[in-house]
């Protein structure tokens, strides 16, 4: 079995990391196998390792209170500042 280090890791996400196992209450070591290796069968790459380019898993799953919400939050995005198009 192959063991190793971690260098790198800042202090906020060793933080978040060591919240995450006592909330879950295993092992600082369990938490990260667990998201790093994937499943018994293999059959799934583990959720830290996926790639999506799509968004196939939120289709369908928005209320209208949820897209009325998000038009509300985004609209200024659409506005254009004359002041930087001098």
């Amino acid at each position: 079995m192959a063991s190793m280090s971690i260098r790198g890791l800042n202090d906020k996400a060793l933080a978040r990391l060591k919240r995450r196992a006592a909330r879950e209450g295993t092992s600082l070591n369990s938490l990260v196998l667990r998201l790093l290796q994937p499943d018994e069968e293999g059959s799934q790459k583990p959720r830290l390792l996926q790639k999506f380019d799509d968004l196939d898993k939120l289709a369908g799953t928005w209320s209208l209170e949820h897209s009325h919400d998000f038009a509300k939050n985004t609209a200024a995005f659409s506005e254009v500042d004359p002041d930087l198009w001098k």
